[in-house]
């Protein structure tokens, strides 16, 4: 099978891009696991406090 495929090249470009994505996140909550925590909690409040 080729690699000429458009289809399978963006889904296997989409995966590795959603690894890295994960891996930079997971790098960065590593790096500053406090803000990342306090960042979250404060997201959650504004989700549940705004409403639509």
């Amino acid at each position: 099978m080729r690699s000429t495929d458009p289809e399978g090249e963006r889904r296997r470009r989409r995966a590795q891009f959603l690894r890295d994505l994960a891996e930079a996140r997971e790098l960065r909550d590593r790096v500053q696991p406090r803000r990342v925590k306090v960042a979250r909690l404060r997201h959650a409040m504004r989700m549940r406090t705004f409403r639509w």
